[in-house]
């Protein structure tokens, strides 16, 4: 039997403005949009009251490790996907270093077949490059492969590139699909490491080192390498930009008359250094959170439009393996199921308008990667959906993190708004039952 839902009279809000509409769901699928009532609704459909609400598109991430396969003790694909339904995230991009690192054709395949089992949500997967790899990774044509993922700067797994070889090869021969970089430049970040564990012989240097060992000039060093091999042709998207120098080698423009692209994470759009007193490792990322004036020319960006898609990076750690001392704890943050609150909180600080937010963590992930029939509420696009009420608020609590690491560097954090129920390829969750 076919099911229907009706959402009667939320709040839109497109590039005209905001309206109140009615919209109605015909199993997965966004049946009609109309401003009046809809009439002779099917007997069995169910009616979801949503006046004084807002929808949005379903989040669409881009950058996220869910550490499945081989870290499950971390987290698992299962365990992240409810958190990213629960944040309003209903599609995910998931990077290729796990156990093992998702850099061949059976490598992939394997995860996909876990994936069928175990994600709630939509998802799609990276492939990694190695030194050795761009040969195989390039006749790789499969519907779940978003694109390349290239390390210029280790992190997280071992799949840095250096061989010059490789990377040109690479940067020549993909047309068919986009290139992630995480741009850090490598020999900056050996350098001051070693400089810095000089210092601190007895291992017990403070996180806030942090940014002055993955520097401002590692980033803008990276990214403008990256940049100059892409030219005018290849399809490059930089992961997090964290820094105002990078800034200056992005364009600005609407996202499809570029072959360039930069993300940036929530963390980097939230937090400063100053917060390293604080929170200490919990912040601990790569690349590093930086200067309050960092921050502030990010959210700038993002208004310019020289930054085009915002994506969490979220990443997993155990709390236990996060407290150990700098030079041993983990670099990643977990933060999927509070980024659409987070940068709601940055449109009721005035940083972005509503429908900049929909274009950054919808619309332009949509457009950007071919995504076909999400990241937009119209007609015959997939019923993939948020509730929000921007009149009640919501506190960051242990008892209510989903993510399996069970902890949050926004503990504490009370948002001036509130996911009320996501709607996921015509499925109603509401986000309180997570």
């Amino acid at each position: 039997m076919e099911e229907y839902k009706y959402i009667h009279l939320p709040t839109i809000v497109d590039e005209k403005g905001e309206k109140q509409v009615n919209i109605l769901i015909k199993d997965n699928r966004i049946s009609k949009i109309s401003e009046s009532e809809i009439s002779d609704l099917p007997f069995n459909c169910q009616v979801i009251e949503a006046k004084g609400l807002i929808l949005i598109p379903g989040i669409i991430d881009t950058h996220v490790h869910f550490r499945d396969p081989g870290l499950e003790y971390k987290a698992t694909m299962l365990s992240e996907s409810r958190a990213a339904l629960k944040g309003g995230v209903t599609t995910i991009f998931d990077m290729p270093n796990t156990i093992p690192p998702t850099t061949s054709l059976k490598t992939l395949e394997e995860k996909i077949s876990i994936a069928k089992n175990e994600m709630k949500c939509n998802y799609m997967f990276y492939l990694g490059v190695t030194n050795n790899n761009v040969d195989e990774i390039l006749e790789i044509d499969n519907e779940k492969v978003c694109g390349y993922k290239i390390f210029f700067g280790s992190s997280t797994g071992n799949l840095l590139v250096d061989r010059l070889s490789s990377i040109e090869k690479l940067f020549k021969n993909s047309e068919n699909k986009i290139i992630t970089a995480h741009c850090e430049d490598e020999k900056t970040i050996i350098e001051n490491t070693k400089k810095y564990k000089s210092l601190y012989p007895n291992n017990d240097a403070p996180s806030s080192i942090h940014p002055l060992i993955r520097t401002d000039e590692a980033c803008f060093l990276s990214t403008k390498y990256a940049t100059s091999l892409a030219g005018e042709n290849t399809q490059l998207n930089i992961a997090h930009i964290s820094t105002k120098k990078e800034i200056s080698l992005l364009k600005s423009g609407k996202i499809q008359s570029k072959n360039i692209t930069a993300e940036v994470s929530p963390i980097h759009l939230w937090f400063s250094d100053e917060d390293f007193l604080l929170l200490g490792n919990k912040i601990k990322c790569n690349p590093s959170i930086k200067t309050k004036e960092d921050r502030d020319a990010l959210r700038k960006a993002l208004r310019e439009d020289k930054i085009d898609i915002i994506a969490t990076d979220h990443a997993p750690h155990l709390l236990e393996e996060k407290t150990k001392p700098y030079f041993d704890s983990p670099s990643g943050i977990p933060s999927i199921e509070f980024s659409l609150l987070m940068i709601l909180e940055l449109v009721f600080q005035g940083e972005l308008s509503l429908y900049q937010l929909q274009e950054k963590m919808c619309h332009n992930p949509s457009i950007r990667f071919s995504i076909k029939d999400r990241g937009f509420i119209k007609e015959g696009y997939f019923a993939d959906m948020v509730l929000i009420d921007t009149n009640q608020t919501y506190k960051v609590e242990k008892k209510n993190i989903v993510s399996k690491c069970g902890w949050s560097p926004l503990e504490g954090v009370t948002f001036h708004s509130k996911i009320v129920k996501i709607f996921f390829e015509g499925q109603c969750f509401d986000a309180d039952s997570f």
